[in-house]
């Protein structure tokens, strides 16, 4: 069963850590973002009904409730499965959340990151503990249970004990289903600029160090299985039938198609993406001008391995996958870092923290 994304890029602010292509936009480019949104999803002709919808951004949650339920108007396979709107913690009202469950939501996912004020304030986020429970209690009394709550392993100013803090919070709110996420450095946000330049900006010298955030991420899997909710994939963690239908999809290379500004896409064959910037977007959209970027045909074993491994259960290699990955296979398992289960093959708890490298083995092989 397929799935649908759709991209909003808009945001109030934009944090220190994220290297998403969304942010603060002008505002006028809003209204004309929407239509060019409404233009995409009236002319693509589906093949399929989606099972699952995603919204994501920037802050989807943002959105005004009538723009909102006009951009899901048109789109087939309502009631869905699974329906998600990715929500900034203080962005929701009761209008908003009324709005969502009568366009077809059923999930939410709360970027919290963190519930300790200090660790919140140097990254941009606006919200404290006390506004998550607030939200997390407007959801539920507007019949939306299915509630993702994210942290960030690796703030600026991060501690053993503020991170005990920001798990204990987690779990205190009782969420079935929550994602942790390792501080990614690189130049595509402002803080990792800072902290590949060796500089002080945005707390980049208070960043904990790799084997801190690693025994960071390594207690919040212990403590979060601990609780009934285990990892089923490399950052996400679940109670038995909470998993995420949609982020599986992404896993199983099961098809969906995106909408929106950097939107990706996958037929079960090939890959593509739309073009990044909200304005080019746009401006490509009233011009009548195509917004998908080139089409692109990946390995399909390749993507078996560097895609599966990232889940739990692991994947299952047949005969063609030995015959080609044989002995990287068999020093993955000598090394400690696979293990065998029944007939599949998954990541120990070592290997996932070495698992990018590991991936890499299967791209280059």
């Amino acid at each position: 069963m397929a799935g649908i994304y759709i991209s909003w890029p808009f945001c109030a602010q934009k944090c220190t850590y994220c290297n998403f292509a969304s942010g603060v936009q002008p505002r006028e480019l809003e209204a004309r973002y929407a239509a060019a949104l409404g233009t995409e999803i009236r002319a693509h002709e589906w093949q399929w009904t989606p099972q699952t919808l995603y919204l994501g951004g920037g802050t989807p949650s943002a959105m005004e409730p009538a723009v909102f339920q006009e951009t899901l108007r048109d789109l087939p396979g309502r009631p869905w499965t699974e329906a998600t709107v990715e929500a900034a913690p203080g962005s929701l009202t009761p209008e908003r959340v009324a709005a969502w469950m009568e366009a077809g939501i059923n999930r939410a996912s709360l970027g919290v990151q963190s519930f300790v004020k200090a660790e919140l304030a140097r990254t941009g986020r606006k919200h404290d503990a006390a506004i998550v429970r607030h939200d997390v209690e407007l959801l539920r009394a507007n019949g939306i249970h299915n509630i993702n709550l994210d942290l960030i392993a690796g703030l600026p100013g991060q501690t053993a004990d503020s991170w005990k803090a920001s798990l204990e919070g987690v779990l205190s709110l009782d969420a079935p289903h929550v994602s942790v996420y390792m501080l990614e450095v690189d130049d595509e946000s402002r803080l990792g600029s800072e902290i590949i330049l060796g500089g002080k900006r945005y707390g980049a010298s208070d960043v904990p160090g790799d084997d801190q955030i690693a025994a960071f991420y390594e207690y919040a899997v212990e403590e979060l299985a601990r609780h009934g909710i285990p990892r089923y994939e490399i950052s996400n963690f679940a109670r038995p039938g909470a998993e995420s239908l949609h982020n599986l999809k992404y896993w199983h290379r099961e098809p969906y198609i995106g909408f929106g500004s950097d939107a990706h896409s996958f037929d079960g064959i090939s890959r593509w993406q739309n073009v990044e910037a909200a304005k080019d977007y746009v401006a490509l959209s009233e011009k009548g001008a195509p917004v998908r970027e080139e089409i692109t045909r990946p390995d399909p074993v390749e993507e078996k391995f560097f895609v599966g491994l990232r889940l739990s259960e692991g994947v299952e290699p047949d005969p063609s996958d030995w015959l080609r990955y044989g002995p990287a296979l068999e020093r993955f398992l000598a090394g400690g870092v696979m293990e065998r289960h029944g007939k599949r093959l998954r990541l120990t708890a070592r290997g996932v923290m070495i698992s990018n490298e590991i991936f890499q083995e299967f791209l280059a092989a």
